[in-house]
């Protein structure tokens, strides 16, 4: 049968592509396999692309690594239970000896069955002829996909009906090599991005790394979190011991921000620059990830006495805020930690302290702090429990609110549990069915006077509204 009288006779998705037109197509598969920006995106674009040009049944990009080559696309997909075991079939090489041949020899093979007609004449090894029939196609031609001397892949496409001619064989040859220099380019960049990319002293990612990630995270609309985190102690290491030394903690931070990150999946560790890091985590309640690094603090010290403050900012569930204001508003979380830190550290107060001047501290910066705060007892009492958190040297405080008599529920939390004492007491006021919970270090003094201050500060917050 002439070429002709497969044209004249073809059916749409089993014919050949008209010779005027396939030049054009070839041109446009170029463009559109340069535009590609992910392997996902070239494997289907270079199936369809041949399914286009040869006007074929089916066309499969296979991966050939060692000893096994698997489809990375096939175009259309297969919904035949027993297509895809025969799909499985045409990836085990051993069980193939025309693709060893074309893995050895880097040319193209072509194959097609006789059609049951008198003068058909088979081309090709029994193995691919019975393969052929199992997938009830008449016709295969498979181009080598070269990348840096090597096959890489490999493209297969049948026809239903008709055989492939030598320009066919060649369009998938060309096509083969559209694809593997798009692969050299995609692989290229790859490997420019990550050099751009990572951090060289940690092989964390950089900042860039990390907007992008917060940016894809926040317009997929999932709850996501910002953790800024900050070395406390670096500087002294560096100063007593040498910036080698400084090096090492930064590198052993990193490797605290990479268990916390696998504990988080999807979640992206990233150093800013300096001292500082941060943690993307897109998908998981913001609870979860601070019990996470609480965890992985506890599981993990720093040497040289260096320690790790860190804020978490959060978005809620379809939120599209600025990436910028959640990177600043946990910068400040992690900024009160580490000045919480440094208070205790500093400024704690003995047990002999006078619990005079203690209750004094407590009124005095937590008068101010409900005057300027919001309208409402909530935000007055958000603001109390705060300051009286940093005047006591605790890093965490929680307000509740009476539902039903002897039941109450959380109705705001704060500070960082980074900023948590070793050794931590909570002091709880009630008033009005509200009650606040304000951590305070093991050092602080908590006798009836300091309790006596939270409880007029309570009652100045509690009056009026909500």
């Amino acid at each position: 049968m002439s070429q002709r009288g497969h044209q004249d006779t073809a059916r749409p998705g089993d014919g050949v592509g008209a010779p005027s037109s396939r030049v054009q197509l070839l041109a446009a598969s170029a463009r559109r396999l340069e535009a590609c920006r992910g392997m996902a995106e070239l494997s289907q674009v270079a199936c369809d692309c041949l399914l286009e040009t040869l006007d074929a049944r089916r066309t499969i990009l296979l991966r050939i690594e060692q000893d096994e080559a698997r489809p990375l696309w096939l175009s259309p997909p297969v919904t035949d239970a027993e297509h895809a075991v025969v799909i499985e079939d045409i990836s085990r090489i051993s069980a193939r000896p025309e693709l060893r041949r074309l893995i050895l020899d880097r040319t193209p093979s072509r194959a097609h069955r006789a059609e049951g007609d008198a003068d058909g004449v088979e081309l090709g090894d029994p193995v691919e002829l019975e393969l052929l029939g199992r997938l009830g196609v008449t016709a295969e031609v498979c181009a080598p996909v070269v990348v840096n001397g090597g096959v890489w892949g490999a493209l297969i496409v049948t026809r239903g009906t008709g055989q492939f001619d030598d320009e066919d064989v060649a369009a998938t040859e060309m096509l083969a090599a559209l694809t593997a220099a798009a692969v050299i380019r995609l692989d290229f960049e790859h490997q420019v991005f990550h050099l751009l990319a990572e951090d060289p002293l940690t092989g964390l990612a950089d900042r860039r790394v990390a907007d992008a990630a917060a940016e894809r995270a926040l317009a997929s609309g999932v709850e996501t979190c910002i953790v800024m985190c900050d070395v406390d102690g670096l500087k002294q290491v560096n100063d007593e011991l040498g910036h080698a030394a400084g090096d090492d903690l930064l590198r052993i931070v990193a490797g605290v921000l990479r268990h916390a990150a696998d504990a988080l999946p999807g979640t992206t560790a990233a150093r800013i620059g300096g001292d500082e890091f941060c943690l993307v985590v897109p998908g998981w309640p913001r609870g979860t990830v601070e019990d996470v690094l609480v965890t992985t603090m506890d599981q993990h010290q720093l040497p040289h006495g260096a320690a790790i403050s860190w804020g978490v900012a959060a978005s809620s569930i379809g939120e599209r805020v600025p990436i910028s204001s959640l990177f600043r508003a946990a910068d400040f979380a992690q900024y009160r930690a580490k000045r919480a830190r440094a208070r205790r550290r500093q400024l704690a107060l003995p047990d002999t302290a006078d619990p005079m001047v203690t209750a004094q501290q407590v009124l005095s910066r937590a008068l101010p702090a409900i005057a300027s705060a919001r309208p409402g007892a909530l935000s007055r009492l958000c603001a109390l429990a705060s300051t009286a958190t940093d005047t006591l040297g605790g890093g965490a405080w929680t307000v509740l609110r009476e539902r039903l008599p002897g039941e109450r529920v959380v109705v705001a939390r704060g500070g960082s549990p980074a900023a948590q004492p070793t050794a931590v007491r909570t002091v709880s006021v009630d008033h009005r069915g509200w009650r606040i919970e304000v951590g305070a270090s093991a050092d602080a003094t908590l006798e009836e006077r300091v309790r006596t201050a939270l409880s007029a500060a309570m009652y100045v917050a509690a009056q009026d509204g909500d």
